[in-house]
């Protein structure tokens, strides 16, 4: 019998690459990636001697802003599932490159699915919006269930709404199997720099490493957010596709600890022998125009629909979060003295 083929679109990313892993781990399925040329595999890891030669994990080489090269990539996966995860995804970064962040999420969204109607039209597919998609959203109508109306804070907020509403015109056009998630924060090992918790622990790792004085620039602090850990994250994409895939249906997901930016950083600092010495300064470079300040999920519907709960406590995550970074920094030092 065949093993079941799956196509990670950005595998070297933070989700990608923890959802290659679990699908390694705990399935028999091939994996393929697509990524462009030029991106590191350093998050890849312990798949990396596998890649290409012949043990279940593969690289194409595709960017989502290049339609011949989508095309081929589906073409040569032939995926049965795939979980479209790629995206220009730094809210932050699409404040100063919107038409860039339309191009990659909403049309590469569409290259995408466009090539699996011609090459994979069975697949099971999983297209990944956002939480920001929902924007400011008020008080009283917290938590926030899939029916809440769109109101995107940011260039990025607005691209994951049409990134959204393709994935749902896929499902109903053509008859695709699409379902799209409105994931709300997710972090932990690999979390990228631009994004505040990971360069909040980076930014400790590196005072602890006495490169740096011990100042940590913050933006906003007082936005709220509910955090999942990725390897939670992974797993629920796993089940989306695999626990009765509902063509054209949409989901909210996300973890159950809810807090304010400040607090995740009060958490993280609680983790440092340092942490007595070390001082808070505002950055006004770390503050978007407009932000999404109010981000508590309703999750019942992908939770009933597929018993997936979060098992990671929000302290481990944040642990292992620093304790990643505390491990980059102590290997490669100097590279990361951009904070």
């Amino acid at each position: 019998m065949t093993q079941p083929r799956a196509l990670i679109t950005g595998i070297t990313g933070m989700v990608g690459s923890h959802l290659a892993d679990y699908l390694v781990a705990e399935t028999d399925w091939n994996v393929i990636g697509m990524c462009r040329w030029r991106s590191p595999l350093e998050n890849l890891g312990d798949l990396v001697p596998m890649i290409n030669q012949g043990e279940r994990v593969s690289i194409l080489y595709g960017d989502l802003r290049d339609t011949l090269a989508v095309q081929d990539v589906v073409r040569q996966a032939k995926p049965d599932y795939v979980f479209h995860l790629a995206a220009q995804s730094y809210p932050r970064t699409s404040f100063e490159s919107p038409l860039d962040t339309f191009d990659t999420n909403i049309q590469g969204t569409v290259r995408v699915l466009d090539a699996l109607r011609q090459y994979s039209p069975n697949a099971v597919v999983h297209v990944c919006a956002s939480s920001e998609v929902f924007g400011r959203v008020p008080k009283e109508k917290i938590p926030i269930g899939e029916e809440t109306g769109f109101h995107p804070a940011s260039p990025y907020a607005i691209s994951k709404v049409g990134t959204d509403l393709v994935g749902r015109y896929y499902a109903e056009a053509y008859d695709m199997t699409v379902m799209t998630t409105r994931m709300f924060t997710h972090t932990g090992p690999r979390r990228g720099d631009v994004f505040a918790e990971s360069t909040f622990a980076k930014q400790i790792a590196l005072i602890e490493a006495n490169l740096i004085p011990p100042v940590i620039k913050v933006g906003n602090l007082d936005s709220l957010r509910t955090v999942a850990d990725v390897r939670d994250a992974v797993r629920a994409y796993f089940l989306l596709v695999t626990v009765k895939p509902d063509a054209g249906a949409y989901y909210n997901i996300g973890g159950t600890h809810s807090c304010t930016i400040g607090d995740i950083l009060d958490v993280l600092l609680s983790f440092s022998e340092r942490k007595s010495e070390i001082r808070i300064e505002t950055d006004p470079d770390r503050l978007r125009p407009i932000d999404a300040d109010l981000q508590v999920p309703d999750t019942r519907k992908f939770t009933q629909h597929t018993g997936w709960a979060p098992q990671i406590p929000f302290k481990q995550t944040m642990r292992d979060l620093l304790d990643y970074w505390r491990e980059r920094i102590a290997s490669e030092g100097d590279r990361f003295l951009t904070r």
